[in-house]
């Protein structure tokens, strides 16, 4: 528990407060275990090269390789006259080149089991810290769909109409896709990481729930939910990453499983906590519901949410090891790659990279495809209330309640796609723990057909009215869940695998196009259906999605040719 909390924003404050007697670290307890933390090799091609890959391809000078003994002096300090006369040396007796080498001495991880490396944390911790990335998943995403509990409320108290008050969902929605694409740059960012962004994000997204509760008119209410929706989406794209961070590829789809989940369980959740608050008290609740609901989350992340990023907890190492030893010229990877790097510089990285990578042909399909699904969810959802309130003569809450199905249907696909994880990928990975991305996508190939199926089981039974019971729907409903089930873990496994270097962009790039689709498509969600009916409606969006089932079939097949052409992709394997 105590490294749980260590790494947390209020274990950081506790070292400050008290000057780093609590919470310490390894080193800090043992200042003798510095040593340990230092990459001999990396600092060799530092001081003969400049750069810790060694000689590039078009150096062909051979140097005679001399190295003064290894063993590290404890007394080297910078300013000293020792450091003085050894400047042609690095810390670990490397000798520097004087044309390309630099004086530096790399820290890295101490070996393939470090514990601070968040790949080697315990079991409890990973899952622990999953079970709150789901959360605050499921607490951000809730706050879409719980809006639409009181759409009524709102047409009647603001005096607008039907149109213009699904605005206040699809508001939150687009700024829920803008944001990552500012946000999950950011948060790869060695110096940043991901919990500043996690939490900073959060505690302004709580403060925002106040404003829109309290909207004095339509206007104000449509700016805090756009607002809202911008401030609390890092964790929709960044979620994905921080669980690459843990697990290894070969256990990370299980838990991107699991984050699925908590990101179906959200929409669908939204109208049945929503809807008896709603019916009892007015819209207003359904915000304060957020607002209580994620200010819980804020109060126990800021105890127990560590820092996943391994860049940024290796950058931070290296800076504690700084203040310890006096030695100034201790540097990481991440602070190597960035140190040349303008403000500016940075800024355009983290607006412009996610674009790019969503214009390659890989990342824009599969983007395209799951902009889809999520367009058809949203818009589908428009359909219940005419389904189940006009057809069936539920109330609101009730109403809430025919959204079950989707979740069970959730629940039903986890056990049969993890035992097809645990019996057909995983033996597939070679001995170094990889794998080739495009073994993720057969789930999709199920996941494809499962979509159109719903559409037309739900729009055909709901046709047929009160002469057949409203159960047949809502099993019809299922089917979506395990369609966006397979298609969503087959593509959130599959994007890191072929891009792993920018996950969190990628995913932001994801995240952006869905959310645009789902934030377009509610608008003339209940004129398609009041005027083409719940059957056509239906059917003409179980159409348009059989025209994206061949996406996850082409890819399968050209994938790995598509890769080797692309700069930002993975191509080795």
């Amino acid at each position: 528990m105590t490294e749980l909390m260590r790494d947390t924003v209020f274990g950081h404050f506790v070292r400050l407060i008290t000057k780093q007697r609590y919470f310490q670290y390894a080193e800090e307890r043992d200042p003798k275990l510095w040593k340990q933390y230092l990459d001999r090799k990396q600092t060799r091609n530092m001081a003969l090269h400049g750069n810790t890959n060694g000689p590039s391809a078009d150096d062909n000078s051979e140097k005679e390789i001399i190295n003064t003994p290894s063993d590290v002096s404890s007394d080297a300090r910078v300013g000293g006259e020792e450091h003085e006369q050894q400047l042609s040396s690095t810390i670990t007796g490397q000798v520097i080149d004087p044309e390309k080498g630099r004086d530096v001495t790399m820290v890295t991880w101490f070996g393939d089991n470090d514990p601070e490396n968040p790949i080697n944390w315990s079991t409890f911790k990973k899952v622990f810290v999953t079970f709150e990335i789901c959360l605050l998943t499921f607490s951000v995403y809730i706050g879409s769909a719980i809006y639409t509990a009181g759409i009524e409320d709102v047409i009647q108290t603001f005096g607008v109409s039907q149109v213009k008050a699904t605005l206040g969902l699809t508001l939150f929605v687009a700024g829920y896709g803008l944001g990552p694409m500012i946000w999950a740059p950011m948060s790869e960012i060695p110096q940043i990481g991901r919990n500043p962004v996690y939490i900073g994000t959060l505690i302004v997204f709580v403060i925002f729930q106040v404003p829109t509760a309290l909207a004095v008119n339509f206007a104000m209410l449509l700016c805090f939910r756009f607002l809202t929706g911008f401030i609390g989406s890092p964790v929709l794209a960044t979620g994905g990453a921080s669980i690459s961070d843990m697990f290894e590829p070969k256990k990370r789809a299980y838990a991107i499983g699991i984050w699925g989940i908590a990101a179906v369980c959200g929409p669908v959740l939204g109208p049945l906590v929503g809807g008896f608050a709603a019916q009892a008290k007015g819209w207003t609740w359904t915000i304060w519901e957020l607002m209580w609901l994620c200010g819980f989350s804020l109060i126990l992340f800021i105890f127990f949410l560590p820092e996943t990023s391994s860049t940024n907890i290796l950058y931070r190492r290296t800076r504690r090891l700084r203040k310890l030893t006096g030695i100034q010229t201790l540097r990481c990877q991440p602070e190597i790659m960035a140190e040349h790097m303008t403000g500016k510089e940075v800024v355009l990285i983290a607006l412009i990279r996610p674009i790019t990578l969503n214009l390659e042909p890989i990342v824009f399909l599969l983007n395209l495809y799951i902009a889809l699904i999520y367009g058809l969810l949203y818009i589908w959802f428009e359909s219940f209330p005419i389904v189940f309130v006009g057809i069936y003569g539920f109330n609101l809450g009730q109403e809430g309640l025919a959204f079950v199905g989707i979740l069970v249907g959730a629940i039903l696909v986890i056990p049969p796609f993890f035992l097809y994880l645990y019996k057909v990928v995983e033996p597939q990975f070679n001995e170094k723990g990889e794998l080739q991305p495009e073994k993720r996508l057969p789930p999709a190939f199920v996941g494809a057909f499962c979509i159109p199926i719903c559409l037309f089981w739900f729009g055909w039974s709901a046709h047929a009215g009160p002469n057949l019971s409203w159960i047949m729907p809502i099993i019809g409903s299922s089917f979506f869940s395990f369609g966006t089930f397979l298609l969503f873990n087959s593509v959130l496994n599959y994007l890191p695998d072929a891009y792993p270097e920018y996950a969190a962009s990628v995913l932001a790039g994801n995240d952006f196009m869905r959310s645009s689709f789902g934030a377009g498509f509610p608008l003339f969600a209940a004129a398609m259906y009041n005027n083409l009916g719940v059957a056509w409606a239906s059917s003409t969006l179980g159409f348009l999605s059989i025209a994206f089932i061949p996406i996850p079939f082409v890819l399968y097949k050209y994938g790995a040719q598509i890769r080797k052409k692309s700069k930002n992709a993975r191509q080795d394997i």
